[in-house]
C-alpha cells in the first residue's frame, strides 16, 4: 500500500489512475502518512485501490477498503444522474472522499479538474475566479461543496453568479437545510443533496434517491442500511466489523444514521442515532429542530444539542449563526430574494442597538410553535459567530455542546 500526500495534487492523480487501473492501492494523507493496523494480507481485496480514513465520529477513526470497481460505479453512477460526464472544481479537501470523488470522476471524464486556490480560508472571489476557469470548458461543469461553503456564497453577487455557472452543485458532509436549498433555487442554483460516507465510496443517495444499483432499506429503529456497487471491502485490520453484514443475500452497511421515507419515496435522513435527545420523556431529532430553525430569517446556520436540565433531564440548546445583510446585486443580475422579517421586527440580522434577533429563548419558540411540538422547543438559543466543525463542513456537536454547558454554568 502506498501512502500519498494529498497536498501534491498531480502525485495523488497519478496514484488515483495507476490504482484504477490495477495498480498499487494508495492511501491519501494530509499531515502525516497514517498508521496501518495490523491485518492478514489475506483480508484485503484483490483489486483494492484506495484504503480512506473515516470521520472517526464515533470514536477512532477507521480505514475503509474501497475497490476499484466501487470507486468506478460511484463515479460512473454519478455522472448518469447529473447528465454526463464533464468537468469538476475540486473545492474540497483532496484527502477526503467527496475530493477523491472529484478527482476520480475528473479521470473517468478524462478531463483535468480546475483547483480552487486553497492555501487561503475559502471566499467567493476565490471561487468565482476558479468556476470563470471551469466554464470555459465544453460540456457538462460540476463541482462539490459542503453547506457551509454554498451559504457563504449565496450571501455575496458574486458567489451566486460563480454558482449560477455549474450545471450541478453537489451539497455533502453535513445536512442540507431546507432553507438552504430554497434560496439556491430561488438564486437559480441547481444544488444536489448527497447522502453517503467513506463506507459507500462517497455520496450514494442524491436528493434521496439512490444511484444506480444502490438499495437502502431501513432497519426495525428506523437505522439506515445502504447496499450497492458502490459498497466497501470492510475496515483494513477489523474483518469482524460489525457494519457489514448480509441482508436478503446483499452485503449491506448499516450506517450510525436514522431515516424515513417521504409519501414520494425518497430517503429523508433524521440524523445521527447517538444525537438524538430524551428531554421530558420525549425523543427530538436535532435535524428536525435545525430545519426549522434554519428557515428562520436572518440565520445562517442552526445545530440543536442537549444540555443537562434539572427538570427535563435534557434541554435543547438551539446554536445560531447570524446570516450577513443581502448583497446588492450585480449589473444586469436581479436582486436575490428578501427575507420576510420576523414578527415585530422591521430588519434582520439585528435589533435596534445591534443585538441579534433570535437571540431572545422566548422569540425562537414563539416563531417555531406550529412547526415543532412543545416537547421539541428550544429551552435556551447560543449565538455564535461560526459553528466550531470537524472534517469538511460537519459541525462539532461536541464542541458546541460544551460551549452550552459552559454557558448554562456560568
Amino acid at each position: 500500500m502506498r501512502p500519498v500526500d494529498a497536498g501534491n495534487l498531480a502525485t495523488l492523480t497519478a496514484a488515483l489512475a495507476e490504482a484504477l487501473a490495477g495498480g498499487p492501492p494508495l492511501i491519501p494523507y494530509a499531515a502525516a502518512p497514517l498508521p496501518l493496523p495490523p491485518h492478514d494480507p489475506a483480508s484485503v481485496p484483490r483489486d483494492l485501490a484506495l484504503v480512506v480514513g473515516t470521520s472517526g465520529s464515533t470514536g477512532v477513526a477507521k480505514l475503509a477498503m474501497l475497490t476499484a470497481g466501487s470507486l468506478v460505479a460511484s463515479a460512473d453512477a454519478t455522472h448518469e444522474r447529473l447528465g454526463g460526464p464533464g468537468t469538476w472544481l475540486l473545492a474540497l479537501p483532496a484527502g477526503h472522499i467527496a475530493g477523491l470523488q472529484v478527482l476520480i470522476r475528473s479521470l473517468r471524464a478524462g478531463r483535468a479538474p480546475v483547483v480552487l486556490d486553497r492555501t487561503s480560508s475559502f471566499s467567493p472571489s476565490a471561487f468565482a475566479e476558479a468556476a470563470a476557469r471551469v466554464a470555459a470548458e465544453p460540456g457538462p461543469r460540476y463541482t462539490a461543496l459542503v453547506p457551509t461553503q454554498i451559504g457563504r456564497l449565496l450571501a455575496t453577487g458574486e458567489g451566486v453568479a460563480a454558482l449560477r455557472r455549474f450545471d450541478a452543485v453537489l451539497a455533502g458532509g453535513a445536512a442540507l437545510s431546507p432553507a438552504l436549498r430554497a434560496s439556491a433555487t430561488a438564486a437559480g442554483v441547481r444544488v444536489v443533496a448527497t447522502y453517503g460516507m467513506s463506507e459507500t465510496a462517497g455520496g450514494c443517495v442524491y436528493d434521496g434517491v439512490p444511484l444506480r444499483d444502490t438499495v437502502v432499506a431501513l432497519a426495525d429503529d428506523g437505522r439506515i442500511e445502504l447496499s450497492g456497487p458502490t459498497l466497501a471491502s470492510g475496515y483494513l485490520g477489523q474483518p469482524d466489523a460489525t457494519a457489514f453484514t448480509m441482508r436478503s443475500g446483499r452485503r449491506c452497511f448499516a450506517t450510525d444514521d436514522l431515516g424515513e421515507f417521504a409519501d414520494d419515496g425518497r430517503l429523508r435522513v433524521l440524523g445521527r442515532r447517538d444525537d438524538v435527545i430524551i428531554t421530558g420523556g420525549y425523543k427530538v431529532h436535532p435535524r428536525v429542530v435545525e430545519d426549522a430553525a434554519a428557515g428562520l430569517p436572518g440565520v445562517r446556520a442552526a445545530v440543536a444539542v442537549a444540555v443537562p436540565d434539572p427538570e427535563w433531564g435534557m434541554a435543547i440548546t438551539l446554536a445560531l449563526v447570524p446570516a450577513p445583510p443581502a448583497p446588492p446585486p450585480l449589473p444586469g443580475e436581479p436582486a436575490l430574494p428578501s427575507e420576510t422579517p420576523p414578527p415585530g421586527e422591521s430588519a434582520l440580522p439585528s435589533e435596534p442597538g445591534g443585538s441579534f434577533a433570535w437571540s431572545d429563548p422566548a422569540r425562537v419558540r414563539e416563531a417555531l410553535r406550529g412547526e415543532l411540538a412543545p416537547y421539541a422547543l428550544p429551552r435556551t438559543v447560543l449565538v455564535l459567530p461560526a459553528l466550531p466543525e470537524r472534517g469538511p463542513g460537519k459541525p462539532d456537536r461536541a464542541a458546541i455542546a460544551a460551549l452550552a454547558r459552559e454557558r448554562a454554568e456560568r
